[in-house]
């Protein structure tokens, strides 16, 4: 019998406006896009909410809200938190 299943674990640019997470890494070898990620604070245990998706990602940290490209929201994966 199926008993279905739950995603825990996601990159940034999937997630639906309202969902919650934890930064966990970011999976890239490109040294500019970590860079610009580092620089955005979006460290892994970084919590947030998503508020937007189009047309870029706008998350809200805990210091205030970060507007992200789809290119870095691709390479930023995160741990899901159920509310």
């Amino acid at each position: 019998m199926f008993n279905g299943f739950s995603v825990t674990g996601s990159s940034l640019e999937l997630l639906k406006i309202g969902e919650q997470g934890i930064i966990q890494f970011c999976n890239t070898q490109d040294e500019n896009l970590l860079n610009q990620v580092i620089s955005l604070g979006l460290t892994p245990g970084t919590y947030f909410t998503v508020e937007q998706q189009f047309p870029n990602v706008v998350i809200n940290l805990r210091q205030g809200r970060v507007m992200i490209s789809n290119e870095i929201a691709r390479n930023i994966y995160v741990r899901i938190v159920n509310r």
